[in-house]
């Protein structure tokens, strides 16, 4: 069990962190344009991210109790194509949805 003064001088010190981290982009840099190249990188913030999130639910997803599934590593492949060749996020989703349903559907 972790010691209370220990807990809150964590809390605290993420608290500060967090705000510190807001703080610089909206506080100091706010209302000045950020340099190009700085842009440049933001831009691709969500392209990193998602994939990040949703990879260890497609490798090691918890309806199978960890073990790689065929079916999502499908449906991630065809949602990866269509997002590639189609450029729709929307309807990449879908495709990636639409092949996760049918294959849970025909390979129980």
């Amino acid at each position: 069990m972790i010691d209370r003064t220990e807990l809150w001088i964590v809390i605290v010190a993420l608290g500060l962190g967090s705000f510190g981290l807001r703080f610089v982009f909206l506080g100091l840099v706010g209302d000045r344009p950020l340099p190009e190249w700085l842009t440049r990188h933001l831009r691709y913030t969500a392209v990193a991210v998602l994939p990040a999130l949703v990879m260890p639910l497609v490798v090691w997803p918890n309806a199978t109790e960890g073990e790689t599934d065929p079916v999502r590593l499908t449906a991630a492949g065809v949602t990866l194509a269509a997002a590639y060749f189609i450029k729709s996020v929307i309807l990449s989703m879908l495709l990636g949805g639409l092949v996760l349903a049918g294959g849970a559907y025909w390979f129980g």
